[in-house]
């Protein structure tokens, strides 16, 4: 495994320490203590990060609660907008350096990163048109007299922001946009394996014009997202990552009534007619599942094949796969880099091991890469099992790595039946030249996105999130902004 020559490490890696960002600066964490993050695909370490505490968190609330009660909360729309738009544009010069952090600290290829400037730039961009649009309404009532009556939009406040490590810097323009949109103030808490390009961005945010306190970053371990999530100056909580972590976070917020907006883990459902056109429904399958290593809350896990090609399309499924680069993810030919962690190596491996000892059939891959130059990463071959019943354990938790299961069905009611038959509904996606199929499949599928002849798509102006245990709220989408925004109901009598 040989790195591309002409790489070279970013400046912003080059610091002696990594800080959080609060108030407009980096300082160090009150107690001095530091973290380590690696690269997965080589052990190597890249920083040390400030490790925060609940002293450090409150100072961010404080500076987020200061930010908010000043000018930015009332300053005009067309000055927000500016700032938006400004962030835009240095998103399209800088990303490239967001995109090399979390090539480094995740894993995911360079060539794949890179993608997200696009994205990013164009979620700002929306989210700056989206400012002059908030309004409140003028509505009648039966009030005795001359009353009249009309409501108001105001910014929420304080927002805890907590983010997973499978998409950080994505996840970090994702979960801003609607707070500077808003109106409101924001502290951000990144995961611990993936800190960098929040810090990155939060400096970003600054040379914006985004004033002082308005966006800060706290970086540590659990401690410090549940000292966001307990405490009592914080308004809302936006969280995105793992089910049992979302509970404990609602759990914590309802001693104060904190607004929760979550998006949670899945076990999405891939459905594969017999009409569907396999050449186009292949090599989706296996970027559904395998993109970002299988990291994905929303990834095609449980394919569904009619069986009467089911043969078929496995026999070119798994000589698709074959074909697909594991390596260093800074070579511009590798397809999938490394898992996040040691940690999470051994427990995509656990529910590999699993499966072998079970009926399902293993079709490909299904080992840790250890040799040629992959003795000291995290790498896991993408692996496929076919014949997987419903009941099995991979068909049913998610495993958050490149692991697909394959299962077999025969009719329409049967697999919107098995489908949905999952404490998940994040995702979906239907493959069908059928009109009338695609359509009954997308009403009686429960998930909050069904793709037809299609994976993963998403856009700023469409929302995404889940049903059920792959939680409540939306992202992108006009009402995106909605869930930074309290109603207040103004009367006035006239009499």
């Amino acid at each position: 495994m040989a790195r591309i020559e002409s790489f070279e490490m970013p400046e912003f890696l080059k610091r002696s320490e990594m800080k959080l960002y609060i108030d407009g600066r980096s300082i160090a964490a009150k107690s001095g203590k530091t973290f380590e993050t690696r690269n997965p695909a080589t052990g190597e370490l890249l920083a040390k990060i400030a490790e925060a505490d609940e002293s450090d968190v409150d100072i961010a609330v404080k500076s987020a609660r200061k930010a908010f009660d000043g000018p930015w909360r009332t300053m005009k729309p067309i000055e927000r907008q500016k700032i938006l738009l400004n962030l835009a544009n240095i998103m399209d010069a800088r990303y490239s350096e967001l995109a090399t952090l979390d090539t480094l600290e995740l894993g995911a290829p360079l060539s794949k990163t890179v993608l997200g400037k696009n994205r990013a730039a164009a979620l700002l961009r929306y989210y700056a048109g989206q400012i002059p649009l908030v309004r409140g309404d003028t509505l009648s009532n039966s009030a005795p007299g001359d009353v009249i009556s009309h409501t108001l939009k105001e910014p929420i406040g304080v927002v805890a922001a907590i983010n997973p490590w499978n998409g950080p810097a994505g996840m970090s323009v994702w979960k801003a946009g609607p707070v500077l949109a808003s109106g409101c103030t924001m502290i951000m808490k990144p995961s611990e394996e993936t800190s960098l390009s929040a810090l990155l961005f939060a400096e970003m945010c600054s040379e914006a014009g985004v004033p002082d306190g308005v966006i800060n970053v706290v970086t540590g371990h659990g401690a410090a997202g549940a000292a966001l999530s307990n405490h009592p100056d914080v308004d809302k909580i936006a969280f995105t990552g793992s089910t049992g972590v979302g509970v404990k976070i609602m759990q914590a917020a309802a001693t104060s009534m904190k607004r929760v907006s979550v998006e949670l883990g899945g076990k999405s459902p891939n459905i594969v007619f017999a009409d569907a056109n396999l050449d186009k429904a292949v090599p989706a399958a296996a970027r559904a599942v395998f993109a970002n290593s299988g990291q994905i809350c929303s990834a095609g896990t449980r394919l569904f094949v009619q069986s009467e090609i089911y043969d078929e399309f496995m026999e070119k499924l798994v000589a698709h796969t074959k074909t697909l680069i594991v390596g260093d993810p800074l070579d511009s030919d590798t397809h999938f880099g490394p898992v996040v962690s040691k940690l999470q190596l051994d427990k995509i491996m656990g529910y590999i091991e699993g499966a072998k000892n079970s009926s399902a059939k293993l079709l490909a891959g299904g080992h840790r890469m250890t040799s040629n130059g992959f003795e000291n990463g995290n790498f896991v071959e993408p692996t496929i099992f076919g014949d997987v019943e419903d009941d099995m354990v991979i068909a049913r938790e998610e495993i958050f790595g490149p692991v697909l299961s394959a299962l077999r069905f025969d009719t329409i009611e049967e697999v919107i039946e098995r489908a949905n038959n999952t404490n998940f509904g994040l995702a979906s996606a239907v493959w069908t030249r059928d009109l009338a199929t695609a359509h009954r499949m997308s009403r009686g599928i429960r998930a909050g996105s069904v793709w037809i002849n299609c994976y993963q798509m998403l856009d700023p102006n469409v929302p995404f999130g889940g049903y059920k245990m792959s939680g409540f709220g939306r992202e992108s989408g006009p009402h995106h902004i909605d869930d930074y925004l309290e109603t207040k109901a103004v009367w006035i009598d006239l009499d």
